[in-house]
C-alpha cells in the first residue's frame, strides 16, 4: 500500500539511529528526557503508551508491557491488568482529545500475523472515523494521512502530568 504522505519516513531512513535488538526494550532504558522524541506519551507500572510512528491513522497508539515477551506468556496477572487498563485509558483519552466514531484494537502474535515488532507484544489502538478510509486503499492502494505525528503528539498534555491513571 502506498502512503500519500509521511514525512516522519525521511528522518527515520537518514537517521543514524537504527536499532539493533528490541525497539521497545530500547526505548524503556532510555532516559524520560527522550520521551519525546520517541514519542512515548505515558510511562506506567507496567506498561508504557507510544505513538506509533508509522500510523495507520491519526492517533495510532501502542501500549507496550515493559515485560519482554512475543505473546502473553510470562506475564503476570498485573501486568495483564495493567496492559487492559491502560489500553482502556488510552481509548478513553483518544475518545476526548480526537473524537473518533470507532476504534481497530488487536495485538499481532507472529511474523505471518501481521507482527512487525514480533519479539515484543504490544497492543494496537487505532482511532476510525466515518469515511476515513474511503475508496482511496482499495482503489489506488494509498492510504491518506491528514495529520502530522508532531500534531497528533500534542494532543496528548494531560498525559505528562497526571499520566493514565489519574482519573
Amino acid at each position: 500500500m502506498k502512503r500519500l504522505w509521511a514525512p516522519w519516513r525521511m528522518e527515520y531512513i537518514l537517521s543514524d539511529e537504527k536499532y539493533k535488538g528490541c525497539l521497545f526494550c530500547s526505548f524503556i532504558k532510555e532516559n524520560r528526557k527522550n520521551d519525546k522524541k520517541n514519542l512515548i506519551l505515558h510511562r506506567g507500572k507496567h506498561c508504557f503508551v507510544i505513538l506509533n510512528r508509522y500510523p495507520y491513522n491519526s492517533g495510532h497508539l501502542m501500549v507496550v508491557p515493559y515485560f519482554h515477551t512475543p505473546t502473553f506468556d510470562g506475564l503476570s496477572d498485573d501486568v495483564l491488568f495493567d496492559l487492559i487498563k491502560t489500553t482502556d485509558k488510552s481509548v478513553n483519552i483518544l475518545k476526548k482529545a480526537l473524537n473518533p466514531d470507532g476504534f481497530n484494537m488487536g495485538l499481532n502474535f507472529g511474523k505471518v500475523a501481521g507482527a512487525g515488532m514480533e519479539w515484543h507484544m504490544h497492543m494496537h489502538i487505532v482511532p476510525r472515523w466515518t469515511g476515513d478510509t474511503d475508496s482511496m486503499p482499495i482503489l489506488s492502494e494509498t492510504r491518506v494521512m491528514p495529520e502530522h505525528l508532531s500534531a497528533t503528539y500534542v494532543c496528548f498534555p494531560s498525559l505528562e502530568g497526571r499520566g493514565l491513571r489519574g482519573g
